[in-house]
């Protein structure tokens, strides 16, 4: 790892104003600033964040404790207050730094398990009712999916072994539209179901969905059927209680959003054909980077003093993730449910209101620049981009499409130019760059943004480890649920049509007009249900009959 460090200076480097945009001063700072690892083949520049050496030194006590937290953390301390346990998915990608030898072994016994699951199906010793497995079907809900979706597209080929599918919602037809491209071969698709409890609705749903498909077509559901749980989890006994061919573990000290590299990711990535070793491997390497208290040879900690600066410790700017590959495309949507859950919090933890969070936009290079670069250039300065420019173009020769010119370099042509333009309006950015996109290096890609979000969130003084929203949204929906039970029951007790205003009263809960409405208003839209609907001007006048 090397952070230069020359002490070159200039009178205007620090003024924060136009007059330092010379292109010998901006080479100076990315050389003082630039971490590179040329092992790992990544690096982060944080040339183009207005920072000054007087910022870095204001931040440095802070930032160490920071690091010493994370120290604290993975040697086993209580992270998620709310339900008194710890946080270690360091761990999985250094089983040794645990801090039991049954954690230890737990996880080395996973991932062995995996290994073998997955060599058992490649070579057709597991095999489905109608052939070997070419096909999975992962079905799970925010992180458990997200993960081994964004790492499946990323380092993915026309060479995978088995061809991954999500249910990752629950959605009636986003189900029928991949239970329809598997329709003829169900009979040699695997089927994985995430769920820590077994009574997450979105998974359980699915499940049961995928179930009823597999019984349509004359499939026995439990001879395809995998389960990534906790031992003793509704889930596992369903698993275990209907024979399915196989149960992974799940631990309580691991969270869904960065679960990808416990076996909710792991299984279908080896499944696939994925290497999982390098990619746990490239995320150790940034883990041991980035425990080290020299700022300037940290990434981790570097990149969160830079979204400590940009957004002032409130998160008063977004970030838009823009990767210039295609292979990245879903690296925002991941980073969104890592980064926002985590630091999307109300309190502090003395329970001081504070409203912090960083919201994350992106999609991908170049294709974004033709969606909303005009607005990121001369728009509202609400947001810093983070670039991450992947070096090698592709496998084989190129065609060059103009003499000396392929279609990779405009693509680093779009990088570069975007990245200058933005910064003369005064628009801030930082750039990852990798060598190639490859197992380890999306694994340290992923390891980065998950050390960076820890060690920000000591900075601030939340706690990046539990969901209290997340929770109270599951609790919202469970009563709509109910209130939709009690609607039906009293529209089957009695004769005639009925407004919202009027059922609500009638079951007890005055005020709840408008869930009523909207609760009969979609069954109406399914004819199945047997609601009917007779419209009128205003809602209120609206009348229903079961």
């Amino acid at each position: 790892m090397t952070g230069q460090t020359g002490q070159e200076k200039s009178s205007d480097e620090n003024s924060g104003t136009n007059s330092y945009l010379t292109t010998q001063t901006l080479w100076k700072r990315y050389c003082r600033y630039l971490i590179a690892d040329r092992d790992l083949g990544f690096s982060l520049d944080v040339s183009r964040v207005r920072f000054d050496e007087e910022y870095l030194q204001q931040m440095s006590a802070a930032m160490n404790e920071a690091i010493t937290a994370m120290e604290r953390l993975e040697q086993g301390a209580i992270a998620n207050q709310d339900e008194r346990r710890m946080v270690g998915h360091y761990w999985l990608r250094t089983p040794a730094l645990a801090p039991t030898p049954e954690i230890t072994s737990a996880i080395l016994q996973s991932i062995e398990q995996i290994e073998r699951f997955a060599a058992d199906v490649h070579i057709g010793n597991l095999s489905g009712q109608n052939g070997a497995f070419t096909d999975l079907l992962h079905i799970g809900i925010g992180g458990s999916a997200l993960g081994p979706q964004f790492v499946s597209q990323a380092i993915g080929s026309t060479e995978d072994k088995v061809r991954l599918h999500f249910v990752d919602n629950t959605d009636p037809d986003g189900i029928d539209l991949v239970l329809d491209r598997l329709h003829d071969k169900l009979g040699q698709t695997l089927v994985t179901v995430v769920s820590k409890s077994g009574t997450t609705p979105e998974p359980n749903n699915g499940m049961l969905e995928v179930r009823a498909a597999y019984k349509r077509v004359g499939l026995d559901f439990a001879s395809h059927a995998v389960a990534v749980t906790v031992a003793g989890s509704r889930l596992d006994g369903i698993a275990k209680g209907q024979g399915w061919i196989g149960r992974f573990p799940m631990w309580d000290w691991v969270g869904g959003r960065t679960s990808v590299m416990a076996a909710a990711g792991l299984l279908p990535l080896a499944l696939q054909g994925i290497d999982i070793r390098s990619l746990l491997d490239g995320a150790a390497t940034i883990d041991r980077l980035t425990r080290v208290k020299d700022l300037r040879a940290n990434p981790a900690a570097m990149f969160a003093l830079m979204w400590h600066k940009l957004g002032e410790g409130r998160g008063n700017k977004d970030m838009i993730v823009l990767p210039y590959k295609d292979r990245l495309l879903l690296l925002g949507r991941y980073l969104q449910q890592l980064v926002m859950e985590s630091l999307g919090k109300q309190f502090d933890r003395s329970g001081a209101i504070v409203h912090q969070g960083i919201a994350v936009y992106g999609n991908k290079g170049s294709t974004d620049q033709h969606a909303y670069v005009q607005q990121l250039r001369e728009g509202l300065a609400n947001f810093f981009a983070v670039f991450i420019q992947v070096l090698h173009d592709r496998d084989g020769r190129s065609l060059e499409v103009e003499p000396g010119v392929t279609t990779g370099d405009y693509l680093l042509g779009f990088l570069h130019g975007t990245r200058c333009a933005l910064y003369e309006n005064q628009r801030e950015s930082i750039t990852i760059t990798l060598d190639q996109v490859s197992a380890a290096s999306v694994g340290a890609l992923i390891g980065l943004f998950d050390r960076t979000v820890g060690l920000y969130a000591e900075l601030i003084n939340i706690n990046a480890y539990h969901q209290p929203g997340v929770e109270a949204g599951k609790k919202a929906a469970a009563a709509v649920i109910e209130l939709q039970t009690r609607v039906l029951s009293h529209l089957a007790h009695i004769d005639g049509e009925r407004t919202a205003d009027q059922i609500s009263a009638a079951i007890g809960h005055t005020g709840e007009s408008e869930a009523v409405y909207k609760i009969l208003q979609h069954l109406a839209a399914n004819p199945e249900r047997g609601i009917t609907m007779k419209d009128a001007k205003s809602p209120q006048d609206v009348t229903f009959r079961g």
